[in-house]
């Protein structure tokens, strides 16, 4: 967004809410230390995905991956808080086992530590299986913000997010393209409305997701590579995580929601050269241009 949008200070701080512990012990000029947790998904590095006409999931195997870019903007402004202000930074993948070459980036970014959530109960999830899985994980680490990137490449719902955070029960703002953290428990972000500017400050603990306006992702450092090429990612699986309430919110069994059908969009572009000296050249594109209505 540009700088023409109109900025909105919301007076009205958005609470915290429910049983996550902030943790204040340590303070370094003026600023609450905190722990970050990162979400980082794996996502195809084409959109030429297949699709199971079974169970609907992307079929992963063979395809090219990356890390989710909006991912790694969440994951540069963690590590730009830590250097900042002090505290620690986990990354957090869920996904078959070549998911934790995510982790690993990150952990070649800056990241302290990474898990990675691995099993075949959590496959075929939809965003809200996802979220659910995601959250008792998190329930498991110490930490007082959990940034995301506002959507992945393979899917664009934008819902883990706010999801993670309702099942967290702890307050949430999208969308942010600026993140401070202040001396009181709070985290001031300016918020990209469209055509304005919102700033909220939300008490610790809290989620943001992130736009790509936030930040510029640094790259891997090979040194950190060198540093962490011992590192083991711990692997967490269903067994490993709690589950509340009634069974079966975990994987395609918890997932309300099937993919029916994934294909790239179609084109429509036609490519047309002209050749010839600039007069020719220009009476033909001044035709093309009157045919297609733009003269």
């Amino acid at each position: 967004m540009g700088g023409a949008g109109r900025r909105q200070r919301v007076a009205k701080e958005i609470p915290r809410r429910g049983t996550a512990q902030l943790h204040r012990s340590r303070r370094q000029r003026g600023v609450v230390i905190i722990d970050i947790v990162v979400c980082v998904k794996q996502v195809p590095l084409t959109g030429e995905v297949e699709v199971d006409p079974d169970t609907g999931n992307l079929m992963r195997e063979g395809v090219q991956s990356q890390t989710n870019p909006y991912d790694l903007f969440a994951l540069e402004a963690a590590i730009a808080l830590k250097e900042r202000d002090g505290g620690r930074v986990t990354a957090l993948s869920m996904g078959p086992p070549q998911a934790e070459a995510a982790v690993r980036e990150a952990l070649w970014m800056g990241a302290d530590n990474g898990i990675l959530l691995a099993d075949r109960e959590f496959a075929g999830a939809d965003t809200l299986a996802t979220s659910f899985t995601l959250a008792q994980a998190i329930r498991r680490l110490r930490y007082q913000l959990v940034l995301c990137g506002m959507q992945t490449t393979d899917g664009d719902t934008a819902q883990v997010g706010p999801e993670l955070a309702e099942f967290l029960d702890i307050p949430h703002a999208s969308y942010a393209r600026e993140i401070r953290c202040t001396d009181a428990g709070q985290v001031e972000a300016v918020l990209d409305m469209g055509g304005d500017e919102q700033v909220v400050e939300i008490d610790l603990p809290c989620l943001l997701t992130v736009t790509a306006d936030l930040n510029q992702p640094r790259l891997p450092s090979f040194r950190r590579k060198l540093e962490t090429a011992g590192n083991d990612i711990p692997t967490w699986g269903r067994a490993d995580l709690e589950e509340e309430g009634e069974p079966g919110h975990f994987g395609l069994e918890g997932s309300p929601t099937r993919v029916r059908e994934i294909f790239p969009p179609e084109s429509e572009t036609e490519q047309v050269t002209w050749t010839g000296d600039p007069a020719r050249m220009g009476a033909c594109l001044a035709r093309t241009l009157r045919e297609l209505r733009f003269l």
